[in-house]
């Protein structure tokens, strides 16, 4: 099919109950990333760099930041009718209930791929970092003559026990999903390693309706449970290896398939770590394939006197006199003198008074430090006051700040 009409539809209502307390007050694709970024930013910037420009953000728990962020960051084209990215929140037009399943989200919104009438429709999620080129999907998904294709993510086989693992022959015809299984069938290429999915999906328009109409039918909510294991046995579907695809850019020191699912506390700090990491394992910077975000209109960092290593601080920063090693500082953040910060993430607004210590740490937005406080050198006082993660991390929460303040002042 040549120039298909290609409608996205963004899975972004994830309540991150895994990422508290980060995510208080925001749902997770809408927490910051790296220095400027937010996560939903990724898959945003990967559908337009990819040429999807028909793009609607389903939104339900916490959504208020994440429509302001979409609002402010991501006018696409007011110009042109077919070029946009619109956030929908839980309409009920098909009833009382709020998403009940990632099918459901897209049963109740069936009015809107009708309206636009496209070949394909694309389902993405809003909670990974990762870039990829869509156009190889959608290829491979013609060239397979498809029904669905799903994308795959090959991982060795002790960490597809925590997927859902997809089965399929050489060619990528799907025969079966396991759901964390206990004994991952291996890829049929590599023994060592197995079809994770990755839970993103494009589909003939046609089928997606019949499906979605067919599993709301049966009160059945979700793709990955229901949906798409009743379509491997009446459809052509298929796995999409995601290793194999090439985004204009990438350095060879890079993991060239990058991906990972921040949906937990040491997963979102090592995320970060590995753009830390020098050389970066995911280099933000690729000027090919660029990841878009707001455009904050204050000033540049200032540092007064510093010693920093290996660290990003982000614009409208104030850094009086501190020491920074391996550590990410976002946005309008006030460093006083005497400050040590190491191997840590701290987000926006945040005030550091004089003399405090933090290390291995996570510091929510709108928080003010006190001076001489120490986070992270003493775990069973950490335990007592703030969050500490399997991994160590000890997470302190966003400030008191109200919803409505947090949202229109980010």
């Amino acid at each position: 099919m040549r120039n298909p009409k290609i409608l996205a539809l963004v899975m972004a209502g994830g309540e991150g109950a895994r990422l508290s307390p980060l995510t208080s007050q925001n749902s997770k694709p809408s927490l910051p990333f790296g220095s400027r970024y937010r996560i939903v930013d990724f898959v945003l910037s990967n559908l337009l760099n990819s040429r999807i420009e028909a793009i609607y953000l389903l939104v339900q728990y916490k959504s208020q930041s994440l429509i302001e962020h979409v609002r402010k960051a991501w006018v696409v084209s007011p110009m042109r009718n077919e070029e946009f990215v619109t956030v929908v929140p839980p309409q009920m037009m098909r009833g009382g209930d709020w998403f009940m399943g990632t099918s459901d989200a897209v049963y109740q919104n069936l009015d809107l791929i009708k309206l636009h009438n496209p070949d394909l429709v694309v389902v993405f999620g809003a909670d990974h970092v990762y870039r990829m080129d869509l156009q190889q999907m959608i290829d491979f998904h013609h060239e397979r003559e498809a029904d669905v294709t799903v994308a795959a993510l090959p991982v060795p086989l002790a960490d597809a026990r925590g997927f859902g693992v997809i089965v399929a022959d050489h060619a990528g015809r799907v025969s079966e999903f396991q759901e964390k299984p206990a004994n991952p069938t291996p890829m049929p290429s590599d023994p060592n390693r197995a079809y994770a999915s990755m839970g993103n999906y494009l589909f003939d328009a046609k089928v997606l309706v019949e499906a979605l109409q067919a599993a709301h039918d049966r009160g059945e909510h979700d793709f990955g449970q229901n949906v798409l294991p009743r379509l491997k046995d009446t459809h052509r579907l298929f796995a999409y290896d995601f290793s194999t695809n090439k985004v204009p850019g990438v350095k060879p020191t890079e993991e060239q398939a990058y991906w990972r699912d921040v949906g937990t506390l040491d997963a979102y700090f090592n995320a970060h770590q590995d753009m830390l990491a020098w050389p970066p394992r995911f280099d933000v910077f690729n000027p090919q394939w660029r990841i878009f975000s707001s455009n904050y209109q204050g000033p540049v960092a200032r540092i007064l006197d510093a010693t920093m290593k290996n660290s990003v601080v982000a614009a409208g920063s104030l850094v009086q006199g501190a020491s920074i090693a391996n550590s990410i500082v976002r946005r309008e953040v006030v460093i006083e003198e005497d400050v040590e910060i190491e191997d840590c993430i701290v987000q926006d607004y945040v005030h550091i008074k004089r003399g405090a210590r933090l290390r291995r740490a996570i510091i929510g937005n709108y928080n003010v430090i006190e001076a001489g406080a120490r986070i992270g050198h003493d775990p069973e006082f950490d335990r007592r006051h703030h969050t500490v993660t399997e991994g160590g991390i000890t997470v302190v929460g966003p400030g008191e700040v109200s919803t409505a303040l947090r949202a229109f002042s980010e």
